[in-house]
């Protein structure tokens, strides 16, 4: 069931391993206020963001988080997925120590899910762990990857094969930041969105579908309503299972085949693109097992058109493809957790997908170079 947004989220689960808030706010302004609300406290503050956001909102958050500690400082990376790596964070490491930043001082991660996943890191392990917050600007960092305290890199061509569970002090959403976001990052971030539907709440994602043109105008109304919903679903999954032992792996609906996709195309295509496509595979693969209706399995693979998602790939190896979801890192005892639907808004675990219904998956979505010219 959609839920309104009447308050800001609180995420703690049952054995307190964890409690921040998740904020929803419309600029920059109450930073201060919801700082000092949450007790938090650092003499040195680290905003860590690259150089697609450093000079569009640094300076504007520097001067805000200016007025609860006595040093902010800014390191910005160059932006991309492939700038996600220990190199990147070996050189944060080393500006941490060279300006003297201690145990109880602070990073800010100000940017989409390649700066919070790779802050993240970083504060868990720069000193044993630091405190950090995570303030997303992209729709995909706001809708999923600043929730839930996964943090990670990349390890050679291997997508967060390295990383802790290490969760954020403060969520802060400044729901703005979406108007300067193109319109590519904006479509790829709503593969996220439908996935959190898909696999939760078929209320939700008939929502999504009856306010198709609102979230083509942006309307901040429905745009507010619909990040809090995807965070309220991320929410509940984590804290119910914040280590991923169990019921958390269905966030992953469509990230096995999708991480593949996106280190065989060398990361040209983004995250919520390549989501997308695996959705597609793996609701193909639902649809030949007839758990999905033929009309469902068609529903869902075209309800990504609209927001300019991805239903076909070109210029990929199908077998290369299976080969890459064997060094998955949701692998377990040499099986994949594969995530598969029962209907829209039911999705399951299931460890026995085989190799040849992957293939089958993958060849659904690829078009070869026949196909292409013919």
């Amino acid at each position: 069931m959609i839920t309104t947004l009447e308050s800001n989220v609180m995420a703690v689960n049952k054995d307190k391993k964890f409690c921040y808030p998740i904020v929803f706010e419309d600029s920059f302004e109450a930073l201060e206020k919801v700082w000092k609300e949450n007790e938090l406290s650092a003499r040195k503050i680290c905003i860590v963001t690259d150089s697609n956001v450093e000079p569009i909102y640094a300076e504007e958050v520097k001067k805000e988080l200016e007025k609860v500690c006595d040093t902010c400082l800014v390191y910005a990376f160059a932006a991309g997925e492939e700038n996600k790596n220990l190199d990147v964070v070996q050189a944060l490491y080393a500006f941490l120590i060279e300006n003297h930043f201690e145990r109880k001082d602070m990073l800010v991660a100000l940017g989409g899910g390649v700066v919070g996943d790779l802050t993240g890191f970083a504060a868990a392990t720069y000193l044993r762990g630091i405190s950090f917050v995570q303030i997303p600007t992209t729709l995909l960092s706001q809708v999923d990857s600043s929730i839930g305290g996964k943090t990670g890199v990349d390890f050679s061509h291997y997508k967060n094969m390295v990383g802790a569970f290490y969760m954020p002090k403060l969520v802060y959403m400044n729901l703005n930041t979406l108007s300067t976001l193109p319109e590519r990052q904006f479509y790829a971030g709503m593969g996220e969105v439908l996935k959190s539907a898909l696999i939760k709440d078929g209320t939700f994602y008939g929502w999504i579908i009856n306010n198709l043109y609102e979230i083509y105008e942006k309307d901040p109304e429905v745009i507010r309503l619909m990040v809090y919903n995807c965070c309220n679903i991320k929410r509940l999954v984590v804290e119910k299972d914040w280590g991923e032992t169990g019921e958390r792996a269905l966030l992953n609906f469509g990230h096995t085949i999708g991480h593949a996709i996106e280190k065989a195309k060398g990361f040209e295509l983004l995250h919520g693109e390549c989501v997308a496509l695996g959705m597609v595979a793996a609701s193909f693969i639902a649809y030949k097992r007839q758990l999905l209706s033929f009309d469902e399995y068609y529903e869902i693979r075209d309800m990504f058109v609209p927001f300019n998602l991805p239903i076909t790939v070109e210029g990929i190896d199908p077998q290369e493809i299976v080969n890459l979801t064997k060094s998955d890192k949701k692998m377990e005892e040499g099986k994949i957790k594969f995530i598969l639907l029962k209907k829209i808004g039911k999705a399951y675990i299931d460890t026995t997908v085989t190799e040849e219904e992957l293939l089958a998956g993958i060849n659904e979505i690829y078009v070869s170079d026949e196909e292409k010219y013919d």
